[in-house]
């Protein structure tokens, strides 16, 4: 096959200049209109703790596979401690800044989750919103204390966040392989 698949790649241009000629592989015909990627909002109050872990978190364990974004009711600045914990575990963020709410409105989201019992109540609907989900997570950065002695509190939220988007990359993975199956691909 491989002998074949040379040959024909030579013959290429001479049966039309857009086909490859030196052996490079042609490109795979594409059925029906490109899959876009799934989308994923974190929304919590501040997008300084829950909402910017988890986005970096998911940005990390689905690569490209999914479009994350993250935004919060009232934005305040990114903590230190989310920047640490996620430094711990080889993410930086030390760039990221907070978004409010407001910067993505009509945008369509697959998943719109939202991190606090707070912003669930006033978070908007975004058109073709797909599948809105609640998990209630403790805001780390309300607990008293110095930034030190909140880094453990921050460290429990990495780690329960990380199991739930395991669980969310399976969904949204498993989703997509059905997609793909009932469109023929």
């Amino acid at each position: 096959l491989d002998k074949c698949a040379e040959l024909l790649a030579g013959t290429g241009a001479a049966l039309h200049p857009g086909l490859p000629s030196s052996g490079a592989p042609i490109p795979a015909r594409r059925v029906g209109r490109a899959r876009r990627r799934p989308s994923v909002l974190f929304v919590c109050t501040g997008n300084g703790a829950r909402s910017q872990i988890a986005e970096a978190i998911l940005r990390e364990r689905a690569s490209d596979r999914v479009e994350v974004a993250s935004a919060g009711s009232h934005p305040k600045p990114v903590h230190p401690n989310a920047i640490k914990v996620l430094a711990e575990r080889g993410i930086d963020i030390s760039g990221s800044r907070s978004k409010p709410i407001t910067e993505f409105s009509g945008h369509h989201f697959d998943y719109v989750i939202t991190l606090c019992d707070i912003v669930r109540e006033v978070c908007p609907e975004f058109p073709g919103q797909g599948q809105p989900m609640h998990w209630s997570t403790e805001d780390p950065s309300r607990a008293s204390g110095t930034v030190r002695d909140t880094l453990p509190r921050f460290r429990a939220l990495a780690t329960e966040l990380d199991t739930r988007i395991g669980f969310l990359v399976s969904l949204i993975d498993n989703k997509s392989t059905k997609e793909n199956a009932h469109h023929g691909r």
